[in-house]
């Protein structure tokens, strides 16, 4: 079974960076959800799939799947290019372009 190491993205619900900092370790689906036929709710019999671990760093993470002999592929996060900038500074004195009405 593989396992899929990664940092979770932040939510688009939220504005702070909570929970985006660990690394996370989860298994890839064995085979694909089923319909009930009755309720019409997805499911699985896979209980692999509700794993999820956390770690500090990545090398915690790729140690305790090297430990345990678990097949893992590590996905880098994706850093922005750009600071953020907050819209205070559209009203800095020292912007490098001057700002008019």
């Amino acid at each position: 079974m593989r396992a899929r190491i990664y940092v979770p993205a932040k939510n688009a619900m939220q504005s702070g960076k909570a929970r985006t900092k660990s690394w996370v370790l989860e298994y890839e689906p064995a085979k694909p959800r089923e319909i009930d036929p009755l309720m019409g709710w997805t499911s699985s019999s896979d209980m692999l799939q509700q794993v999820q671990l956390e770690f500090a760093t990545r090398d915690e993470a790729v140690d305790y799947a090297a430990r345990h002999g678990i097949d893992y592929q590590v996905f880098e996060p994706h850093r922005p290019a750009a600071k953020a900038k907050s819209y205070a500074d559209n009203f800095r004195f020292d912007r490098k372009v001057p700002w008019s009405h």
